[in-house]
């Protein structure tokens, strides 16, 4: 079974650590490429053709030069990315970011986990409704 790709842009190192190691056990996904913020994201996405597109998107909402909201808002704006499911994180949620995200199209929007246990289930969370 071929496994499904992943992009994920988060600027923290140590976040991406964790994303890194989970996905590289998992049996279905596989990290395709970690960027810093999303202005990145859309770069690589550009560079990427149609048929090797990522099953999924993880973005975090803190992030330099673009945030998760407006990275979020490009991808479901744009017809080539809109069908791709996208999970925006943060350390600070609240009802607002919640309800513009879902608004914007995400799939899950949740709070950023405080150890890897907490990666390992929010990362399976997201696997389980995409």
């Amino acid at each position: 079974m071929n496994k499904k790709a992943v992009i994920l842009a988060e600027d923290d190192s140590d976040d991406q650590f964790l994303f890194v190691n989970f996905l590289s056990d998992h049996p279905v996904m596989d990290l395709a490429s970690a960027v810093a913020n999303g202005e990145e994201l859309i770069r690589v996405l550009e560079n990427t053709t149609d048929e090797n597109l990522p099953s999924a998107i993880i973005l975090d909402q803190n992030m330099p030069k673009m945030n998760g909201l407006n990275t979020l808002q490009f991808l479901k704006s744009n017809d080539r990315y809109a069908r791709i499911p996208v999970m925006v994180y943060s350390t600070y949620i609240n009802d607002l970011l919640i309800r513009n995200c879902m608004n914007a199209g995400a799939t899950m929007v949740l709070s950023k986990p405080e150890d890897k246990d907490g990666y390992h289930k929010m990362i399976a969370d997201f696997f389980q409704v995409i």
